[in-house]
């Protein structure tokens, strides 16, 4: 199956990058868009590709009241880095990623109109994330594209990502398949960061130590040569 994607005779259309409405309906909701953002381009650094989050999806040329923003979306095979929104008509890439922090109040328009959507798109994976565990009881759900429907992921597996996703309280964390390595979360990376800092410190002291040592046994040595020679001088070589 191939993407539908409207398009019009290019004209002056203004496509606006925000509509005065919040980001998340929570602080967890929150949390876990901004969290999963920078766990996602932690991992695609280097990469071809961009994440960006709750950012409009713009997916019909010349119609800009046919648009999406999804809470986190990652697209594969264009220049990294921000946008105001995305075009996929410019960028020529569909979003092979998307998730959806839902709740309560948006789940009918998780499952249905983003679900049909984001599968007409041909998006090859979807995400829906609960963190409260209001509806989803295990609070993480995926959906994978096969042919022309979604079916369910039952291994939390992103064939897409390779990584094995987990729910860790509140948060989605994320596994690599190549290694088990578990992506930090940003407070985990702080961490981290700070004790390499500590463990580096640590080892230019014990190294400045050595070196302070090493000059003190040289000096040593330099100054009981600089005795055996003036005592030779005053009493002949040593036999």
């Amino acid at each position: 199956m191939t993407a539908t994607i409207l398009t019009t005779s290019p004209t002056e259309i203004f496509y606006p990058s925000a509509d005065g409405e919040p980001v998340a309906e929570t602080y967890d909701h929150l949390y876990a868009i901004l969290t999963t953002l920078e766990v996602l381009k932690q991992d695609l650094q280097g990469k071809q590709a961009t994440v960006l989050a709750n950012q409009f999806l713009y997916y019909a040329q010349g119609f800009p009241k046919l648009r999406v923003a999804p809470d986190v979306m990652v697209i594969f095979d264009v220049a990294p880095g921000g946008r105001d929104n995305y075009k996929i008509w410019e960028e020529g890439q569909v979003p092979s990623v998307i998730f959806e922090m839902t709740s309560p109040s948006t789940k009918s328009q998780d499952l249905g109109f983003k679900h049909d959507l984001y599968r007409q798109l041909e998006v090859r994976e979807y995400w829906l994330f609960d963190p409260k565990g209001e509806w989803i009881e295990e609070k993480l759900r995926g959906y994978k594209l096969q042919g022309e429907t979604y079916i369910p992921i039952l291994d939390r597996h992103s064939e897409v990502l390779k990584l094995r996703l987990e729910v860790e309280d509140k948060l989605i964390v994320f596994y690599r398949d190549s290694t088990g390595e578990k992506l930090l979360l940003p407070n985990e990376l702080a961490e981290a960061l700070r004790v390499e800092t500590q463990a580096r410190q640590e080892a230019e002291r014990q190294a400045e130590q050595e070196k302070q040592r090493a000059e003190q046994e040289k000096q040593r040595a330099e100054d009981l040569e600089t005795l055996l020679e003036q005592y030779e001088q005053r009493f002949g070589k040593l036999s």
